[in-house]
């Protein structure tokens, strides 16, 4: 399916102010999207008309606009959980992104469920917000990590993975797509594979919400995180979905007010589900942004979304594909995304920073995955990632910008 004909692909993109702007004289190719992604026009309003129109606290007042603004932020929670179609909203838990997501789920399920000589697994592609989190936890409860490694590809070892689940395994936390190396993890096998051994399972989701249709009772996924900024809404929000037994029996990751049922100096009790895991005042401008960018992608179909964005992958590969002298970092059949590579022995930071001069945005570096790029022994990748409002034009200028610093650094 091309993108022309399933998303009215002007009309997106003209629904995108920051998209409009020049860069350097040159129209922005804004093709960093595995960072943060533009915001549409829809989200900004509904931000801009948080603070104009019903500015207020949630959840504390009886006046007319905290009532706007609790109901501004439970209705996002809503929208979220039918997104990812979450048997309860309160299941869905508002955090500052994934990487807080993650942290507060390490907490709080190793506190509750981790003794020492436990195992917890992860996997060699794992951005470092799914890495460090756990050997905190597994230092602090005396477990052990095990990883998971990858093929040459930049696909998981299957083999591998299931000899590593054992009577030890309690938790397997793996990224459903690779930052880096947009590889698409069989995250159905992952899943099915732990539960057979009674191991529930997080998935690091911030590489595959904008991209890819999500169910979380039809995956039967234990927890999942994601970011609001990589799904076209604001920074500083994101998402900790997890199965309602578990965050019962989890202890609280923060404290403070809103978390609370009774205080006394004696004893506190806890608020039930989600307010257990929302200590103080919530980023409530993001949780009504991030309701606005699920609502806008919804409408336009995930579906649709994902189709569009495969064709365009696809075309990327085989223009860059043309470019002598360049290679792909991460072949794996099933991918989204992003696309990571290297040019002859050209450092990918000078190759940014010529593409950069042209109006075209990527990212270089080692993308917060330095254990990929130790794989690979290169010191990092250019990578340029796509969103929904990408298009061809946009690949045929990144290619050639690309020749161009081929024949200025070779």
């Amino acid at each position: 399916m091309s993108l022309t004909s399933s998303i009215p692909i002007e009309k997106v993109r003209a629904g995108f102010p920051l998209l409009q702007r020049e860069v350097y004289g040159k129209p922005l190719v804004y093709l960093d999207n595995g960072a943060t992604t533009q915001k549409p026009q829809e989200v900004i309003d509904a931000i801009k008309e948080y603070y104009e129109s019903y500015n207020s606290n949630v959840h504390r007042g009886v006046h007319y606009l905290s009532q706007l603004a609790t109901d501004a932020e439970e209705s996002s929670r809503q929208s979220i959980a039918r997104f990812i179609n979450a048997a309860h909203s309160h299941e869905v838990i508002f955090t500052k992104g994934t990487t807080d997501s993650i942290n507060l789920a390490a907490y709080s399920f190793c506190k509750k469920y981790i003794q020492a000589g436990d195992e917890i697994i992860i996997s060699h592609m794992e951005h470092h917000s799914n890495i460090v989190p756990w050997q905190i936890a597994c230092e602090d409860r005396g477990a052990v990590l095990k990883v998971v490694p990858i093929t040459p590809e930049g696909m998981l070892d299957m083999t591998a993975y299931e000899q590593l689940l054992s009577t030890r395994t309690k938790i397997v936390a793996i990224t459903w797509v690779s930052n880096t190396l947009g590889t698409i993890n069989p995250v159905r096998e992952i899943i099915e594979k732990a539960h057979q051994q009674g191991v529930p399972v997080l998935l690091d989701a911030a590489q595959a919400v904008q991209h890819i249709p999500v169910d979380v009772q039809e995956l039967d996924v234990d927890f999942l995180a994601f970011s609001g900024h990589k799904i076209y809404g604001p920074t500083g929000i994101g998402v900790l979905y997890g199965k309602e037994k578990f965050l019962n029996d989890m202890p609280p990751y923060q404290s403070g007010g809103s978390m609370i049922k009774s205080v006394t100096f004696d004893k506190t009790t806890y608020a039930s589900l989600p307010f257990k895991f929302e200590a103080g005042t919530p980023h409530v401008a993001g949780i009504v942004g991030l309701g606005a960018a699920v609502r806008y992608l919804d409408a336009l179909g995930i579906t649709s979304v994902m189709a569009a964005e495969q064709d365009l992958l696809a075309y990327a590969q085989a223009q860059l594909g043309m470019i002598s002298g360049l290679r792909f970092i991460g072949n794996a059949p099933e991918k989204t995304g992003a696309i990571s590579l290297l040019l002859q022995d050209i450092h990918p930071f000078d190759l940014g920073e010529i593409l950069d001069k042209q109006g075209i945005a990527v990212r270089t570096g080692h993308h917060c995955c330095q254990p990929i790029m130790d794989y690979y022994e290169i010191p990092g990748t250019l990578r340029a990632s796509f969103a929904l409002y990408n298009n061809r034009d946009d690949v045929d200028r990144l290619v050639k910008g690309i020749e161009k610093a081929k024949a200025m650094l070779s």
